[in-house]
């Protein structure tokens, strides 16, 4: 086990109607505020009205910056930026999912630094101070609820890129699972892909003796392959719901992690997917990290084994671990496929006349390698989008 430091300052409030408490929450950092989202969803549902009743009862005055779309755009960000400093605001409010709370991040970042926000994400600038932001999650998937991480898109050059700094976790996250009642059935199966990955990218690792976090990875994802299918099949079952709601906090928190060196190859070279195509991160990890697992498993046979037996309750081979360890893909794949997602860059609409263009960007045109578990040049990027086809 490596050594490490673990803190997490995020304040959880969870449960039925935790965003009335969103006022307090909120008074406790600043009196003017910025409320970011993205668009007419927490409208419809009647959030926005109840958390600007929240906000107004406690004497929070805000400025709303709506329009926050997936793979959120660095263009909005400056935008943000702008529209902060012009009003002086100390405090942003993000309400939505990973990509309405990255773009917040973001917008943290860049507030009081004399350059331009995109530094931090191309490696130009490393972060040394941010504005307090809280969060009332609406989508559970990429944890960025309580994470360290952001990831924003650059329309010049379609790049996407993230950004990690503990001064980004958010003070608190406001987490009501009825909220997620009405989300679509593929947000929900993209959600699910995406906390699975988070989990995936810390379990393979070259790490001896985490037997503990081992064991926390593998009950995490075996919770979120139970409760994910009965999601679908109901969508205002409560405790299917804040099952899942809080497996995407624990899955990114950095507590799974803890002792551990995680890989994040897939992250990486998911990226350019969304990036280029603007696919859903999670369809697109649903269609990478499988085709990743088929490239390197025989760097670790042992922990593929393991992967299968303990997660997918794979009876080992004792006389072919191979085997074993190609069944516990083949089950993921099957999962992702049960709860409608795609598998193949063909099940995306997506071509590959691009494959050699992305390996390329992912590797910084072949200047460094991705991932930890194998360490991957662009030609090893290269194969396993091959493999992904």
């Amino acid at each position: 086990m490596e050594n490490f430091v673990f803190s997490n300052c995020t304040k959880i409030v969870f449960g039925r109607n935790a965003e009335e408490q969103v006022g307090v929450e909120t008074a406790a950092w600043a009196d003017k505020v910025l409320l970011h989202y993205g668009g007419g969803h927490i409208v419809r549902t009647g959030l926005k009205a109840r958390v600007e009743e929240s906000l107004k009862h406690a004497g929070v005055s805000y400025i709303e910056l709506g329009g926050a779309q997936p793979n959120p755009r660095v263009s909005l960000v400056r935008e943000g930026i702008k529209l902060i400093r012009e009003q002086g605001i100390g405090f942003i409010l993000a309400i939505g999912g990973g990509s309405v709370i990255d773009s917040a991040k973001a917008m943290a970042l860049g507030v009081q630094y004399e350059g331009d926000v995109w530094d931090f994400y191309s490696g130009k600038a490393e972060p040394k101070e941010a504005l307090p932001l809280g969060v009332v999650l609406t989508i559970p998937a990429a944890g960025s609820e309580a994470s360290t991480g952001s990831v924003i898109t650059n329309e010049d050059g379609w790049l996407k890129r993230s950004c990690d700094h503990v001064i980004l976790r958010p003070k608190f996250a406001i987490m009501n699972p009825e909220l997620t009642y009405t989300l679509p059935p593929y947000q929900t199966a993209c959600g699910v892909a995406d906390m699975m990955a988070h989990i995936m990218e810390r379990y393979f690792t070259n790490v001896r003796d985490v037997d503990l976090t081992d064991q926390l990875c593998e009950a995490a994802l075996r919770s979120i392959i139970k409760h994910a299918p009965r999601a679908l099949e109901e969508p205002q079952n409560y405790d299917v719901r804040a099952n899942i709601m809080w497996a995407g906090t624990i899955a990114h928190n950095d507590l799974l992690g803890t002792g551990r060196i995680g890989d994040w190859a897939s992250h990486v070279i998911e990226h350019e997917l969304s990036g280029i195509y603007d696919l859903a991160h999670g369809a697109g990890l649903a269609i990478i990290f499988p085709a990743w697992m088929k490239y390197v498993y025989k760097h670790d046979v042992a922990r593929f084994v393991q992967f299968a037996a303990r997660v997918w309750g794979v009876d080992p081979d004792y006389h072919d671990p191979e085997k074993t360890a190609l069944e516990g893909i083949r089950r993921l794949e099957e999962f992702f496929k049960r709860i409608g997602l795609p598998t193949r860059l063909a099940d995306a609409d997506i071509p590959d006349d691009r494959l050699e263009e992305m390996a390329a960007k992912c590797t910084g045109n072949g200047t460094h390698t991705v991932g930890n578990f194998v360490k991957l040049t662009e030609a090893d990027v290269l194969e396993i989008y091959r493999l992904a086809v």
